[in-house]
């Protein structure tokens, strides 16, 4: 029987990084789609500059 529960907590432990993933992967793409490309650019540059990146 703890054999048993052990599969089942470990197959819930599992599931739960993937549901977050594909919840936050169609967020992304939503959020992209929906922004302008300007917006996105910008993003992207001040992201390059936080990061130390060069860009220019």
């Amino acid at each position: 029987m703890k054999t048993e529960a052990r599969a089942v907590t470990a197959k819930r432990t599992s599931v739960l990084p993937a549901i977050f993933a594909l919840v936050l992967g169609v967020l992304i793409v939503t959020m992209s789609g929906h922004l302008q490309a300007e917006t996105l650019h910008s993003a992207a540059h001040d992201m390059r500059h936080a990061n130390g990146f060069p860009c220019h």
